[in-house]
């Protein structure tokens, strides 16, 4: 059965009553273009699959499946003091992490630096540089280095998609979120940190790479163990789970085929070739004006990144046929990346009064509160279009695995920020898993693991620590 959102039914509610017929009728198409049906998240699942097991069978796929040497999920008694740091779209975030236990708090100090804009398409030096500058604030501000003269173990959380030979290595295959830097494609992320630190004489030692993903994934399993899978929906998206070595063909190892081994799908790639994914005019402006047209098509149409410009460039077509905030001078609306996801989800959510004075400051222009519900229709739209897509790969993932339940540790702004994101995402995976109607509860749960990049890095950092010392450094020491 098809589901999704009705504008016609909205309009036969006449909460749409004053609006030109002209206007009405293209809502309806842009409803139309937006709305993912059942069958279309069925089908959208099958093609994900199919990917999924082409990344574990070899090296090169659309979807990467990259290796991360965690060797399962965490057992709960891991203990230490640890620094990370998580470099994502936006910010730098460098934590100090106290890990006491399974039953007891974890105590996290942590400072966020955001990131210029000028180093997201400038060089490696600024890059490395920035970072190093942020650390030896932070460790100078907590006075990390007081009373100890051994090297504080630091866990990196490097969002973005690499190859790991081991765990403290890692080769960035593709910038993403924006991102543009020269001099690190194709080279080692986490090296290049290592001579920075040395550089610089810092009291650090690189014990860990890990996405994001696979420490939200770690994060939430170090005090949940009924958590299946860790997934972004944030700037990007993205998502981490465990599969067991037998059934990684393109993984030449000497461990047991049953040793656990997480990896970090990078599904954010889903669909490259365009096959199935419903793609609209505005999803492929968006690509083409990406700093990397042609890639990550997946995460071009659900992630956090591009909700707001989604909305933008609708508005703007909107506009410029003279159906929108006709006659007057909406400049703002040609300012590429100026709304934000949180813009939208406030249109969405807030009173309608304080969405059309959001609308009014955002724009520069003077708004009706018919034009205000035109543009919470839009939000809606396209929030829940990302919300059902997003359920697809979670879903590839239970059914490839046989997973029936458990939780979905989700991070990311979109996540823990948007108030109908968790209605909808759940919708439309049980849509997708033909979960009864009537039932009582979610078989599947989506949790929050807010920290997850920040706490997992640390949690990978004791696990990999703990390995050495036992003697068990297998896919350690790069």
């Amino acid at each position: 059965m098809a589901r999704g959102l009705d504008i016609s039914e909205s309009i036969k509610q006449d909460k749409f009553e004053n609006l030109s017929p002209e206007l009405r009728e293209k809502l309806i198409d842009i409803e139309n273009q937006f709305n993912v049906t059942s069958d279309k998240l069925k089908e959208i699942t099958r093609w994900f699959e199919k990917e999924l097991r082409e990344g574990l069978e070899k090296d090169g796929s659309n979807i990467a499946m990259n290796i991360t040497w965690v060797l399962g999920l965490p057992s709960g008694s891991e203990i230490g003091e640890y620094v990370t740091i998580d470099l994502g779209g936006t910010n730098l975030r460098v934590c100090l992490v106290s890990l006491k236990g399974q039953r007891e708090e974890i105590d996290i100090k942590q400072h966020s630096y955001r990131i210029p804009e000028e180093i997201k398409t400038g060089s490696a030096r600024q890059l490395w540089d920035f970072i190093a500058d942020s650390l030896d604030g932070f460790i100078k501000s907590h006075r990390l280095t007081e009373n100890r003269n051994d090297r504080l173990p630091l866990g990196f959380c490097f969002s973005y998609p690499a190859s790991q030979e081991c765990i403290d290595h890692g080769i960035l295959k593709t910038w993403t979120k924006g991102f543009d830097i020269d001099g690190v494609e194709g080279e080692n992320a986490a090296a290049q940190l290592r001579d920075v630190l040395a550089e610089r004489n810092l009291p650090l030692e690189l014990v860990a790479l890990v996405n994001d993903t696979t420490g939200a994934m770690i994060a939430s399993a170090y005090k949940d163990p009924d958590t299946i899978i860790g997934a972004i929906f944030g700037t990007g998206c993205n998502a981490a789970y465990v599969e067991n070595v037998g059934s990684i063909p393109k993984l030449k190892t000497d461990l047991p085929p049953n040793t656990p081994m997480a990896i970090n799908c990078e599904y954010g790639a889903f669909d490259n070739a365009h096959r199935v994914l419903p793609r609209t005019k505005y999803d492929v402006t968006i690509d083409e004006d990406s700093p990397r047209p042609g890639e990550q098509a997946f995460e071009k149409m659900s992630a956090g990144l591009y909700l707001g410009e989604l909305f933008r460039l609708i508005a703007l077509d909107l506009h410029k046929s003279g159906l929108l905030f006709p006659g007057q001078d909406a400049a703002k609306l040609s300012e590429s990346y100026s709304l934000d996801t949180g813009f939208l989800s406030a249109l969405e959510n807030d009173p309608l009064e304080a969405s059309q004075t959001r609308l009014e400051e955002s724009l520069g222009i003077k708004v009706t509160l018919d034009e205000t519900r035109v543009a919470r229709r839009l939000a809606e739209v396209i929030a829940t279009r990302g919300a059902r897509l997003c359920s697809c790969g979670v879903a590839a993932i239970c059914q490839m695995k046989g997973i029936s339940s458990g939780h979905v540790a989700a991070d990311g702004t979109v996540a823990n920020k948007h108030p109908k994101f968790k209605q909808r995402w759940t919708e439309a995976l049980g849509e997708i898993l033909d979960w009864p109607r009537d039932r009582k509860e979610d078989p599947i749960i989506l949790t929050s693991a807010q920290d997850g990049s920040g706490i997992g890095a640390a949690v990978i950092s004791a696990m990999t620590l703990y390995r050495i010392h036992s003697g068990n450094t297998v896919g350690v020491q790069g």
